[in-house]
């Protein structure tokens, strides 16, 4: 996998918006299931090509502070071996002293040299220096959205047997709504009404009845009393 595959990867993941697929789904939670399986997998894939791109990262930047070790230590011969010409040359060992130039002069090549390989390498370090800081940022980010991911997934399980839940209590009380024992008790206390009705009436009646036998017997009397006060009448 190239480098921009990865970085093409991880920006089309890290951008995905997990609310839009999810209002695409006909069922969230296989949908997030098997975007977590997805996230997973491609970010253990981008992981593998992130190291890969340290580590060639790393071994050129071991190979730029080579060059450069190697450009003091060759700048330093140099100067060792111009010194010891001009030593020789003041002792009067001119062809001595060219050598030891010679030397220096070789020594100066191979300083240039090493410093034109370690700037050539300078832009390469860095511009691969920002695809590794591109790809780490993507990969948080891909993480952060796997996190996400799940969290949204526990959600919507949470959520799913609450409504599970709740659905289960109202089929519950609809059960009770429709053999409701109050209704029962209703119906029940009614009867009693009426039947406490029946006996008050009969109370009310009873004592009607009664009232008026003693009308006819206090009417009775008056008669008596009349009777007898005609006899003595008629006995005067």
């Amino acid at each position: 996998m190239t480098k921009q595959t990865v970085l093409g990867r991880v920006a089309q993941l890290a951008r995905a918006n997990i609310n839009a697929l999810l209002d695409q789904a006909e069922d969230p939670r296989k949908m997030l299931d098997q975007l977590i399986r997805d996230y997973t997998a491609n970010i253990a894939e981008a992981e593998q090509a992130v190291a890969t791109t340290i580590g060639n990262l790393r071994l050129m930047e071991q190979d730029h502070r080579e060059d450069v070790d190697a450009a003091h230590g060759w700048g330093g011969k140099a100067l060792a071996a111009s010194r010891k010409a001009d030593e020789l040359r003041a002792a009067g060992a001119g062809a001595e002293a060219d050598r030891f130039d010679n030397l220096a002069k070789v020594a100066l090549g191979r300083q240039l040299r090493s410093e034109k390989e370690a700037e050539t390498a300078e832009p390469v370090i860095a511009a691969q220096t920002e695809v590794v800081d591109r790809l780490r940022s993507g990969l948080d980010r891909m993480r952060d959205k796997l996190t996400e991911l799940r969290a949204k997934r526990d959600e919507l399980v949470a959520r799913a047997k609450t409504a599970e839940a709740q659905n289960r209590m109202t089929d519950a009380v609809k059960s009770v709504d429709v053999l409701d024992p109050a209704g029962e008790l209703g119906r029940f206390e009614d009867k009693v009404r009426r039947e406490e009705a029946r006996a008050l009436g009969g109370q009310e009646l009873a004592a009607s009845s009664l009232d008026a036998q003693f009308e006819q017997l206090d009417a009775l009397g008056d008669s008596a009393e009349i009777e007898a006060r005609l006899a003595a009448l008629k006995a005067a």
